[in-house]
């Protein structure tokens, strides 16, 4: 089977979205297919990669580190050349117009949804805006436009099962069990070593991990918080940090992931604060690393969750921090052998496994699908 993916914001520095598509490209090339990736770039160019071809087609620069496909007929020349049989698209914007060109021709299209179009959107449309009515039309399209929609969470599932999706698919991300793994542990002088892993941007909320030291610091905890990523909102949070000579380390952008690894399992709590988290893909290396997490009460990531493992708390400072607490109550080799074996279950075999069944699935219908207009929960 020849699988093109198509992915906007591509990019060393994308993270998650990054490593899910590394992870299934090579997947689906170990299990005897032909995959191929399409990503912007400033020009076009191709190389070739131990799971197949990468393509850069011209994309202009949107943010430090991230391009976006703005004309997407240069997509549709190279899909031309490429002749898939699947395409998986990673993209709720300008790549979706490869659903209604596939289509035509007969070739099978699944969308891999990596974020919640309306958590998304909600910092920063107007007020007044009835965005669950905009993004609802926009999710319609997009259901009946690709043949499968694939989600990896509950959260994630809810925009489109709002809609009533007719090909919904929840597929839950992997971890590299064998790169993110515990270590022996390393007497801490009773200090509480903390992590933050994610990208520096205010939909993130990093404030809640600078803030829930701030409060841990108040309560006459001994603490250090280790901060890896970057994002526009760095350089105000090391002003904070540095105003009030609070413990925090900022490494930012890591690309190493042993180097990633090597921070999260030599911390006692993860702190993964995203409360519009579609997956949560740091919280399982975390959890991988047998590190602990508290993480936010809204949006994914604290799906991941099980008892001794961590917990969930509210997006605010003091809840983190009571969140921190209280996972520390726990004897150490019981919550680190809790969120190993948390991690354990999620393996990527079986996420690439899950994926291919979608792909594989049965052949594109040439006329439109109709949604149903009822809504199912």
């Amino acid at each position: 089977m020849r699988i093109v993916q198509l992915a906007n914001l591509y990019s060393p520095v994308s993270g998650g979205l990054r490593t899910a598509i590394d992870m299934l490209g090579g997947g689906y090339a170990a299990a005897g297919h032909r995959r191929a990736l399409v990503v912007p770039g400033p020009a076009y160019t191709r190389q070739d990669s131990p799971h197949g071809p990468v393509i850069t087609v011209p994309g202009p620069s949107v943010a430090p580190g991230y391009r976006l496909v703005l004309d997407p007929r240069p997509v549709l020349r190279v899909l031309g050349r490429l002749r898939p049989d699947v395409i998986e698209v990673s993209d709720k914007a300008t790549l979706t117009v490869a659903a209604r060109w596939a289509r035509r021709r007969g070739i099978r299209t699944v969308l891999f949804s990596h974020e919640r179009l309306d958590a998304m959107l909600a910092p920063r449309a107007p007020r007044g805006m009835p965005l669950e009515a905009v993004t609802d039309r926009w999710n319609r399209h997009l259901a009946t436009s690709f043949d499968a929609i694939v989600v990896t969470s509950a959260f994630a599932a809810a925009e489109f099962a709002r809609v009533g999706a007719p090909a919904l698919h929840r597929v839950p991300l992997g971890v590299d069990l064998a790169t993110f793994h515990p270590v022996p542990d390393v007497p801490s002088g009773g200090e509480v070593r903390l992590v933050h892993l994610g990208r520096l941007s205010a939909e993130k909320r990093p404030d809640l991990a600078i803030g829930a030291v701030a409060e841990l610091v108040r309560r006459g905890v001994r603490c250090r918080l280790d901060v890896v990523g970057e994002g526009p909102c760095g350089q105000r949070l090391r002003t904070w940090t540095d105003r009030e000579r609070l413990p925090v380390r900022f490494h930012g952008h890591v690309g190493d992931r042993a180097a990633v690894a090597r921070l999260l399992a030599g911390a006692d709590v993860a702190l993964a604060t995203c409360p519009i988290e579609s997956f949560g893909l740091a919280v399982l290396e975390s959890l991988a690393c047998g590190t602990p997490v508290v993480a936010a009460d809204r949006g994914a990531a604290h799906e991941l969750l099980a008892p001794g493992a961590g917990t969930a708390a509210a997006p605010r400072p003091d809840a983190f921090a009571d969140g921190v607490q209280e996972v520390l109550r726990l004897p150490s080799a019981h919550r680190r052998a809790a969120a190993r074996a948390r991690a354990e279950r999620y393996p990527w075999t079986t996420t690439i496994a899950g994926m291919l069944d979608v792909l594989t699935g049965p052949p594109p219908d040439p006329r439109p699908h109709r949604l149903r207009e009822r809504i199912r929960g």
